[in-house]
């Protein structure tokens, strides 16, 4: 894998198509990064405590690592 933890990429399938951001985290063994910004999914939590609600959180999932593109810096 030829990404890695601080690369820009470009995201050229999906969604979130066009987009560019920054690597997060690699997962080499999974062949997935983490793009700061983009594939955010939302995750519904259930109540812990009594009288407590439960929530929406968004957070950010990996995208396989041939989905998105290296940008070159200039």
């Amino acid at each position: 894998m030829k990404i890695k933890k601080g690369d820009k990429v470009i995201v050229i399938t999906g969604k979130d198509k066009g987009k560019s951001g920054m690597v997060v985290r690699a997962f080499p063994k999974l062949s997935k990064v983490l793009v700061e910004g983009m594939n955010k999914k939302k995750l519904h939590k259930k109540p812990r405590k009594q009288g407590e609600k439960g929530k929406i959180i968004e957070q950010a999932a990996p995208i396989h690592v041939s989905n998105v593109k290296k940008v070159k810096d200039k």
